[in-house]
């Protein structure tokens, strides 16, 4: 018996998108994470840069350096740098991906649970011993 095209659109399985996923998945966390991280040092950098250019073509006037003595400035920094640390250690995770390597559940916690720690560490070691 043959089928019009609009009844073999009706019965086409859907896809199941995010009704299957649980939103508090380790993987799934870190991907979104990732993928703001680098959004924000988009445009953390990129206002970095115009204050940077700003302070060249004042001739390196000392009020764009007192800036950083603000609380607000010194937070965003903060998170900028934490920014980096995550998205510097998730990327290594996603590189050992890449070659075949830590696919198992327990791996894929483990490995998320050692970038969330390590970045939080380098974070602190920057901003104790390199700042």
């Amino acid at each position: 018996m043959a089928r019009t095209k609009q009844e073999l659109y009706k019965n086409r399985p859907t896809s199941p998108h995010l009704s299957v996923y649980r939103m508090v998945q380790m993987s799934s966390g870190l991907s979104i994470m990732h993928r703001l991280t680098g959004i924000g040092l988009f445009f953390s950098m990129s206002v970095f840069a115009w204050w940077f250019i700003l302070w060249v073509f004042s001739r390196f006037d000392p009020t764009y350096l007192d800036l950083t003595q603000y609380k607000i400035i010194k937070l965003a920094l903060i998170l900028t740098s934490f920014a980096g640390f995550f998205h510097l250690t998730n990327g290594i995770r996603h590189l050992s991906w890449d070659a075949g390597l830590g696919f198992s559940k327990t791996a894929i916690d483990i490995t998320g649970w050692m970038v969330i720690l390590s970045s939080g560490l380098l974070t602190m070691f920057f901003w104790i011993f390199i700042v």
